[in-house]
């Protein structure tokens, strides 16, 4: 039986992974949210691996609010940062695999094709410079052992994301207006999940360093959300609109492509579209609501 602690248990990726987890033999996994473990406390960081003997590590705590973090880049980087350079530093003094999840946002979207794992970074705002510097710090505390894994435009069935968000925002009833000049690749979790226990499982079939995961094929929040409220059988009033109508405190990548084929050649298999892996997600939803 092989033990996997997952950080940030109580976000939609850590959820889903202990999830899926529970559904897998030889495989227990622990989860720890903040209010169980504060990963800024070195001290903490290392009482909880001594308790809980992990065999490998699952990193989904972050400091995750893109547009706070612009007015609190020390609490970001607090956590982004040296949380993650404890959990490494805790992780590669053990000889445990470590998986650290981060972002698109170390990207400065400008790119004209999905980005690779090697592409120069250049974060545009305080949480992508916070989440580059956690993937450093990952990195130096531990080479031999972290695989540095980035997603974008994550979202499930369940929890805080966009489609939710757009769900409850046609229950409404009011008109929604959503940017069209954003390109990515929506990103089911619970595919990311899964990939991530495989690796878990069997973490000598992917080498350390970054690796980049997603779908195949891209389109707009608006053409994610027309495809969601398709999919839900839902008609509100949705209008596109451009970024410059919705403003935020920190900008956002323009283009967020992550490339997932040098990442599932590695693994012997083939990403799916982001439409079918939508379908399966409200598949799902479909069979917990009946």
């Amino acid at each position: 039986m092989r033990t996997l602690l997952v950080t940030g248990a109580a976000g939609q990726l850590g959820r889903r992974a202990l999830a899926l987890a529970a559904q897998r033999p030889g495989l227990a996994a622990v989860g720890l949210g903040r209010s169980d473990l504060d990963i800024c406390d070195p001290d903490a960081v290392e009482r909880a691996f001594d308790r809980y003997r992990p065999d490998v590590v699952l990193h989904a705590a972050a400091f995750t609010a893109v547009d706070a973090a612009e007015s609190h880049a020390e609490e970001a980087f607090r956590a982004n940062r040296d949380g993650t350079a404890h959990v490494a530093r805790a992780a590669a003094a053990r000889g445990l695999p470590l998986l650290h999840i981060s972002t698109d946002y170390v990207f400065d979207g400008t790119a004209a094709r999905g980005y690779l794992p090697g592409d120069p970074t250049r974060p545009l705002g305080v949480y992508g410079a916070s989440k580059l510097a956690g993937e450093e710090a990952a990195l130096a505390a531990a080479p031999a052992h972290a695989r540095i894994f980035r997603v974008a435009w994550l979202y499930d069935r369940e929890g805080r994301n966009f489609l939710n968000t757009m769900l409850r925002l046609a229950a409404a009833g009011t008109p929604i207006r959503v940017v069209d000049d954003q390109t990515g690749t929506p990103t089911h979790a619970a595919h990311f999940a899964s990939l991530l226990l495989d690796v878990a499982a069997d973490p000598d079939r992917l080498p350390p360093g970054v690796w980049h995961y997603g779908h195949r094929g891209t389109t707009t929040w608006y053409g994610f959300a027309r495809a969601l409220f398709a999919h839900a059988g839902l008609h509100p009033d949705l209008h596109p609109c451009t970024s410059a109508d919705f403003p935020t405190a920190a900008a956002r990548p323009r283009y967020s492509h992550l490339d997932p084929e040098p990442l599932h050649a590695a693994l012997g298999r083939s990403p799916v579209t982001w439409e079918d892996a939508l379908a399966e997600c409200f598949a799902a939803r479909l069979r917990i609501e009946d």
